[in-house]
């Protein structure tokens, strides 16, 4: 039975992608804690971050990194927040958003209800900032 992020990655549900290669893509999330928080995922159906292979978990966090940096510098933020939560889909997630502070981190304030042109508009900024930083060739048109 496929994921609900197996879902997205086939188009069956619709994504903001940002970010996406053969074995890993990034997409926002609808419940962020902040301006252009996105979720980096293995293509491959992996439940927990402790099973998935070394050469996943690093591409993963390596991927999640050069998001966190255009996440810094397009929404001004002093830090990245990262965090392998998941509980929420059974389907290895790393959250990654822009943060000012240890408040940030704090999922019972997430957007529950978000703007559809807002998350629109941060995705753009994301995936130009992306462009920017040199990775263009990873960064869908969007």
């Amino acid at each position: 039975m496929s994921t609900l992020f197996t879902k997205i990655l086939n188009g069956e549900i619709p994504g903001r992608f940002v970010w996406r290669e053969a074995d890993i893509a990034a997409f926002l999330t609808t419940g962020p804690l902040a301006d252009g928080h996105t979720l980096v995922v293995p293509t491959e159906e992996v439940d927990k971050w402790t099973d998935a292979s070394p050469e996943t978990l690093a591409r993963l966090i390596s991927v999640a990194q050069r998001i966190g940096q255009a996440q810094v510098d397009v929404f001004a933020a002093s830090r990245a927040g990262l965090i392998i939560a998941g509980y929420e889909i059974n389907h290895l997630h790393v959250h990654v958003w822009p943060s000012m502070s240890m408040a940030d981190f704090d999922f019972a304030a997430a957007d529950q209800n978000p703007d559809s042109a807002v998350l629109d508009a941060n995705a753009q900024r994301l995936r130009a900032g992306l462009r920017r930083a040199g990775h263009g060739e990873f960064v869908p048109a969007g």
